[in-house]
């Protein structure tokens, strides 16, 4: 970050109290219309928190070549699924974006392939959830992608260079998933309280111990933690924004999980909040 870039976060952004940060586990899109105990806790989780200038989220439906920040006035609501109810379809969620932001989160993070961009929007990644967390759409939201030719290492590296939005009224949010293998669930017992395969308990387990034990190394080597973490995360996208807002956490950080389960065998809602 150069001196420009200071001096705009110190100008377009004044210092707050240090924000929380969060991952939810956002599960099927059908949480966005549904009523459960998972949408219940995450209004919960938003009725304690302080109320952020603008959200920057990082979803795990948003996969670019490089780094994209949004820096539309006015982003459209992506329906990025298909198979789903028209009643899903027809959600739209008109928060504004906010360029300012956008431009000061370009300026922060370093390396190659950085740029704004105007033509994604909000993915369900961020709009599923935030349907429920802010459901007036009044608080601004800016996206940051996932750099598809990154390494987990390089993702962490890149988060922290968020640190000090924490501090500026800015609310980081990631959503995706710790255990997600859509190719593994058990469709005829996804209504089955808590359901988890073995694997899928152990990978959660494992993972939410680590995190415990602030072990962000071995949390980036996810591929060397064993058979079950390989089944839970076939794929990096869902896990990815889990490591952006463990990179953010700081010391005297409190931790705390919700939605501590599981469904369709092959999925967990795990969430967690530092603050």
């Amino acid at each position: 970050m150069n001196l420009a870039d200071i001096y705009k976060i110190s100008t377009d952004f004044k210092t707050t109290p240090k924000m929380p940060v969060l991952f939810f586990g956002h599960g099927s899109p059908m949480n966005a219309i549904e009523e459960n105990e998972f949408v219940a806790n995450w209004r919960k989780v938003a009725a304690s928190l302080p109320k952020p200038k603008t959200i920057l989220c990082i979803s795990a439906h948003w996969i670019t070549g490089g780094t994209a920040v949004t820096a539309m006035s006015n982003p459209r609501t992506i329906h990025d699924f298909g198979g789903f109810p028209q009643a899903l379809f027809d959600v739209e969620y008109p928060a504004r974006g906010n360029s300012k932001l956008a431009e000061v989160t370009a300026g922060l993070l370093t390396g190659e392939n950085i740029h704004l961009d105007h033509q994604w929007g909000l993915d369900h990644g961020a709009w599923s959830v935030l349907k429920h967390l802010y459901p007036e759409a009044n608080i601004p939201i800016v996206q940051l992608s996932l750099d598809a030719y990154k390494s987990p290492q390089q993702h962490y590296r890149l988060a922290k260079e968020l640190a000090i939005l924490r501090r500026k009224g800015i609310l980081i949010l990631g959503s995706g998933n710790i255990v997600h293998n859509l190719h593994l669930i058990d469709w005829p017992h996804m209504n089955k309280i808590d359901h988890a395969f073995d694997w899928a308990r152990d990978a959660d387990t494992k993972i939410k111990n680590l995190i415990l034990s602030k072990d962000h190394n071995a949390l980036q080597d996810y591929a060397n933690l064993g058979t079950a973490v390989k089944l839970a995360v076939p794929t990096s996208d869902h896990y990815l924004p889990l490591l952006y807002i463990l990179a953010l956490q700081e010391d005297n950080d409190k931790l705390e999980f919700f939605n501590d389960k599981a469904v369709g065998g092959s999925l967990t809602m795990t969430s967690l909040k530092l603050s």
